[in-house]
């Protein structure tokens, strides 16, 4: 794995979540405790919704416009709902939130 830095894990409150901007995209990046982040795609493909404005629980986000609710390790929708948002493999290093730059290069080609 490729790991780039995509900024400080303080950045992003807790249970909260934040659109960052890579030189591959925008990804969403999501804070669910003191030390675990998930990066996923931001769009909800129901309706387009920015997921990182969405509500974060546990370890899942709800969408903002239509509360579709979406696995953040899996990007799998919950409930009746169906469909999938993309995932990317995410950590944190001496405070620092690192995403693999070669999967998401991926989603680009």
């Amino acid at each position: 794995m490729t790991w780039i830095d995509i900024g400080a894990i303080d950045d992003i409150p807790l249970r909260g979540a934040r659109k960052v901007k890579t030189r591959d995209g925008c990804v969403a990046v999501f804070r669910t405790d003191e030390a675990t982040v998930y990066a996923t795609s931001n769009t909800c493909p129901h309706k387009g919704g920015p997921l990182a404005e969405g509500i974060v629980h546990g370890a899942k986000v709800t969408c903002p416009l239509h509360n579709w609710i979406f696995d953040l390790e899996t990007g799998e929708a919950q409930g009746a709902d169906e469909g999938r948002i993309r995932t990317y493999p995410a950590k944190v290093e001496d405070g620092r939130i690192l995403i693999d730059a070669a999967v998401l290069g991926q989603r680009a080609a």
